[in-house]
């Protein structure tokens, strides 16, 4: 249920970094509503996949960055999770959508912090596990 609920909260701040960022786009499919949200749905399940099982290693692998930068490192791991998604939809292995970031390294930065800020607002407000 809380991977559910993940993925409910990613999908909704994906939606509204793609409102808000110029240089993100979720593509894929016919402009209908229903198939819009399937595709958001489906790019918001890949980054929550990526984010459970990628990023905990590269959390760990990378602990004296982290106490280094005291936290600020996260800034790049959570990048790094947006640019390996981006990646991911953009090999076909999964139809004709994805997600795209044009504008290269710093806008990935920018729009991970925007979509890592969006999360923790719209997760407060999710249903917590019991």
């Amino acid at each position: 249920m809380n991977f559910i609920v993940r993925t409910i909260v990613t999908a909704v701040a994906l939606w509204l970094s793609d409102l808000i960022f110029t240089n993100l786009e979720i593509y894929g499919g016919d402009d209908s509503t229903l198939n819009r949200i399937l595709v958001i749905l489906g790019v918001a399940l890949i980054f929550t996949i990526v984010s459970s099982f990628v990023k905990p290693i590269v959390s760990i692998i990378s602990i004296p960055l982290l106490i280094l930068t005291l936290g600020l490192f996260y800034l790049l791991i959570n990048a790094f999770m947006l640019w390996l998604t981006t990646w991911i939809t953009d090999q076909g292995w999964f139809g004709d959508w994805g997600i795209d970031v044009t504008g290269g390294f710093w806008w990935f930065i920018w729009i991970a912090l925007i979509l890592a800020v969006l999360q923790a607002i719209i997760g407060a407000f999710a249903p917590k596990k019991d």
